[in-house]
């Protein structure tokens, strides 16, 4: 009787490919959950958990992503300042507007990975978000990849 073993990847066996994203007109929470996967590796046949085993995503176009519903208004972003009362809050609407509009979408991926691990902090290093069309990873000629296309309700016009 033959015993079926699962095999393991090593990190130095890991071959990372690079990616880019379009984010123009895309909704955070689809790309937010395809970006995650891709980080953390589970499109792949030999994934392992322990493993940085996921590509490399450059984002473009960041601040020109798209909320549905009533999103852009009504969901808040909480944080506290660590003072007695200083509970703090923003809506989305007011960080796609204001100085650092890619941190909605680096939050969003950031919240789907594994809570509070080394591991997921390294995989984050691997995500570039940028706002305009230009990115200086041209050097490692990334594939492009057309998430907007993959499935219509990717995007969102309005």
């Amino acid at each position: 009787m033959q015993t079926k073993t699962t095999t393991y990847i090593k990190a130095a066996e890991v071959e990372k490919k690079w990616i880019l994203i379009d984010a123009q007109n895309a909704v955070v929470g689809r790309l937010a959950t395809f970006v995650a996967m891709r980080l953390r590796g589970k499109h792949r046949a030999d994934y392992t958990p322990n493993v940085d085993c996921g590509d490399n995503v450059v984002i473009i176009n960041a601040d020109k992503v798209k909320f549905t519903g009533r999103k852009l208004d009504q969901k808040t972003y909480y944080w506290h300042t660590g003072h007695p009362g200083g509970i703090k809050e923003r809506t989305a609407g007011k960080i796609l507007d204001g100085r650092f509009p890619e941190r909605i979408l680096e939050k969003a991926v950031e919240r789907m990975l594994p809570k509070e691990s080394p591991l997921a902090r390294k995989q984050m290093t691997h995500l570039k978000i940028y706002n305009s069309a230009e990115h200086p990873h041209e050097a490692q000629s990334p594939e492009v990849i057309d998430f907007v296309s993959m499935n219509p309700k990717n995007a969102r016009t309005a």
